[in-house]
C-alpha cells in the first residue's frame, strides 16, 4: 500500500485537519480566548467549504479501488459541510449556556466526527470502508443525541437512538455477510458482476435497505424518529434531520445503482411500498402533532418519502433531483430549526408547542415571516424553492415510468399543505392574549437564518442550479 495516496484524499485531510486544531485549541485556549473559539469553527467550517469544491475539479481512485470522488461527491461533502456551519451558528446560544459551556468543545469534535464518517460514506467504493464510515458517523451521533444530559429526555432519546442503531447496523452487516459469502468480494464493481437475483441476494438486499432505512427514517424503520427528535438538543435533531439524512440517502442511491444494478426490479418494488407507505402515514400522524420537534419529526419522514422518488428512477436525472432536493431541504429545514432553537428559551419547560405559536406575527414579525417561507418552501407552494425540487423529484419517478407513485405523491403533497398552513394559521390568525415575547436573536443565529432565507427565496428564483448539479459527474 502507499500511503502517500491518503493525501490525495483531500476533503477528508481537510476535515481531518480542522479536527485537529479545533481539538487543540479546546485543550489550551483559556480565559478571552474562548470567546473566539465559536467564529474560529465557523471559519474553519467555511474555509473547508471552498477545499471541497476545488477538489471536485479531477477523479479520484485510491486504495484499489476502495475510495473514490468526483464532481458530484465533492458537491455532496461540500453541501453537508455547509449545513453543518449553519448548525454550529444555530448552536452559538445554547452552547453559551450554563450547563453546555464547558462541553462547548465535545460539541464541536463529535459533529466533525460524524462528519468524517459521512465522508467515507460517501466516497466508499468498498463495503469494509462504508460501513466503518457508516459507523463512525453514528456512534458520535448517539452521544450529541444524549448530550444535555441534565435533561431526562435527551438521555432517554440517546438511549432509544444508540439501541435501534447497533440493531439496524447489525442487519445491515447481516445482510453484506451474505453478499459476500456468495459472490466473494466486497468491491462495488465487482458484485455488481456477481449478482445474479438469487433468494439469498434477494434476503441480503432486504437486510441492506432495513439497515439503511433506519439512518433515513423511511416507514417501517421510523419508530425511533418522534422520540429522539424531541429529546435531544434542537441543534442537534436538525443535524439528525438534515446532514444525517443526506448523507445516508445519497449513499442509498450509489449502492443501489453500483451494486444492486442487476436487481433493480427488486430494489425498486421495495422502494415503492416503503415510499408510499412513509409520505402517507407520516403526513397523516404529522396533523396530530402538537410539539413542534414531533411534528418536525414526522416532516421530515415524509420528506424522505418524497426524496424516494428521486432514488427509485435509478437514473442520472434523478441523482440530480436527488442532491438539488436535499440543497433546498437543508435551506427550509434548518430556517425552521433555527426558529425552534430561538423561540424556545422564552418558553416555560423550553417545548415548543403549535399553542405557543398562536399571535406570533404580533410580537416577532420577521420569525414569522421566515416560518411562513420555509413552511411554504417545504410543502412545495411555487415560487419558493421547495416547488422546484419537488418538481425536479416528480419529474424523475414519472420519466422513470411510476405514474402512479407520482399520483400518489401529488395527493400527498395536498394532505402536507394541509399540516403546515396549521402552523401558519396559528401565526398569524389564531387570537392569542399572550403571546410569545419579543426576541433577539444574537448575531450567528441572525447570519443562519439570512442564508437560509436567501437558499428558500434564490433557489427557487434561480433553480436553474439544478442545471448545474445536472452536469456533475455521476
Amino acid at each position: 500500500m502507499n500511503y502517500f495516496e491518503f493525501f490525495s484524499m483531500i476533503p477528508e485531510i481537510s476535515l481531518l485537519a480542522v479536527f485537529v486544531v479545533i481539538f487543540i485549541f479546546d485543550l489550551v485556549a483559556t480565559g478571552r480566548y474562548r470567546r473566539i473559539f465559536h467564529a474560529l469553527v465557523c471559519l474553519l467550517m467555511l474555509g473547508h467549504i471552498y477545499v471541497c469544491i476545488e477538489s471536485g475539479d479531477k477523479e479520484v481512485t485510491l486504495f484499489g479501488g476502495m475510495y473514490y470522488s468526483n464532481s458530484m461527491i465533492a458537491f455532496v461533502k461540500a453541501m453537508l459541510v455547509f449545513g453543518s456551519s449553519l448548525v454550529v451558528l444555530q448552536a452559538h446560544r445554547w452552547l453559551r449556556s450554563t450547563h453546555a459551556l464547558a462541553k462547548q468543545g465535545e460539541f464541536y469534535v463529535l459533529l466533525l466526527s460524524t462528519l468524517i464518517g459521512m465522508f467515507f460514506m460517501l466516497s466508499a467504493r468498498h463495503f469494509l470502508l462504508f460501513f466503518i464510515g457508516m459507523e463512525l458517523a453514528s456512534l458520535p451521533l448517539a452521544c450529541l443525541v444524549a448530550f444535555d444530559k441534565y435533561r431526562h429526555h435527551s438521555a432517554e432519546a440517546g438511549i432509544k437512538y444508540v439501541l435501534t442503531s447497533m440493531f439496524a447496523s447489525a442487519i445491515m452487516l447481516y445482510g453484506i455477510s451474505f453478499l459476500y459469502g456468495t459472490i466473494g468480494t466486497l468491491y462495488f464493481e465487482d458484485m455488481a458482476q456477481g449478482l445474479s437475483g438469487t433468494t439469498m441476494q434477494i434476503f441480503a438486499l432486504v437486510m441492506f435497505f432495513a439497515g439503511l432505512g433506519f439512518k433515513i427514517s423511511l416507514v417501517p424503520f421510523h419508530l425511533w424518529t418522534a422520540d429522539s427528535y424531541q429529546g435531544a438538543p434542537t441543534v442537534v435533531t436538525a443535524y439528525l434531520s438534515v446532514i444525517s439524512k443526506g448523507a445516508a440517502v445519497f449513499t442509498l442511491f450509489v449502492i443501489l445503482t453500483k451494486v444492486f444494478a442487476p436487481m433493480t426490479a427488486q430494489w425498486q418494488m421495495m422502494i415503492y411500498a416503503v415510499t408510499v407507505a412513509s409520505i402517507t402515514i407520516a403526513n397523516l400522524f404529522a396533523i396530530k402533532q402538537n410539539n413542534m420537534k414531533r411534528f418536525m419529526a414526522f416532516s421530515s419522514i415524509s420528506q424522505a418519502g418524497y426524496i424516494m422518488l428521486a432514488v427509485i428512477s435509478g437514473t442520472a436525472q434523478g441523482m440530480s433531483a436527488m442532491v438539488f432536493y436535499i440543497l433546498v431541504y437543508i435551506m427550509a429545514n434548518m430556517a425552521v430549526f433555527g426558529i425552534i432553537e430561538t423561540l424556545q428559551h422564552n418558553v416555560e419547560g423550553g417545548e415548543l408547542t403549535r399553542e405557543h405559536c398562536n399571535g406570533l406575527y404580533k410580537t416577532n414579525p420577521q420569525l414569522t415571516l421566515l416560518m411562513t417561507l420555509a413552511l411554504f418552501s417545504l410543502g412545495g407552494i411555487p415560487p419558493f424553492a421547495g416547488f422546484f425540487s419537488k418538481f425536479f423529484v416528480f419529474m424523475s419517478a414519472f420519466d422513470a415510468g411510476f405514474l402512479v407513485l407520482v399520483f400518489i405523491a401529488l395527493i400527498n403533497t395536498v394532505i402536507s399543505l394541509y399540516y403546515y398552513l396549521l402552523i401558519v394559521k396559528a401565526m398569524y390568525i389564531t387570537p392569542n392574549d399572550n403571546p410569545i415575547a419579543k426576541v433577539k436573536c444574537d448575531m450567528y443565529t441572525r447570519i443562519s437564518l439570512c442564508a437560509c432565507l436567501l437558499g428558500i427565496v434564490l433557489l427557487g428564483i434561480c433553480s436553474f442550479v439544478y442545471i448545474g448539479i445536472d452536469n456533475f459527474a455521476f
